[in-house]
């Protein structure tokens, strides 16, 4: 039985989950935007969004709970100075998920782009379509 089970294992241990999730949100806030499959952006969308609403009061206690999460201080920086000010009015729903049609190439896994909501730039081959 899964009683209360949250969450999923995305076949790692849980060192591994925790190096994931925390690599995967250095990405996005440094990039703005990452492809990666649906699963691990659907995995790690609840992380990301929980330390983005932290993000939008900058005090001493909410910077020390982000750093126990992603303990990278330039990512805290660039979260707590840009991206927490950016979404100050919005009330949830930082992020995007957008699958992608095409799966990949070596496993046939699928394929996502994570992006912060209204903070990416086009590309030059999104601007030519």
């Amino acid at each position: 039985m899964r009683h209360k089970l949250k969450g999923r294992k995305l076949n790692r241990s849980g060192a591994h989950r925790k190096a994931l999730g925390r690599n995967l949100f250095r990405a996005l806030i440094t990039h703005h935007r990452i492809e990666t499959t649906p699963e691990k952006a659907k995995h790690y969308r609840s992380m990301a969004e929980k330390l983005i609403t932290l993000a939008k009061n900058n005090t001493l206690a909410n910077i020390r709970r982000a750093m126990a999460e992603v303990p990278d201080k330039t990512v805290i920086k660039k979260l707590f100075d840009e991206i927490g000010p950016h979404f100050k009015d919005r009330p949830g729903g930082y992020t995007r998920i957008v699958r992608l049609a095409k799966n990949r190439l070596g496993d046939n896994g699928g394929r996502a782009i994570w992006e912060l909501v209204g903070m990416t730039k086009a590309t030059p081959e999104e601007v030519d379509a």
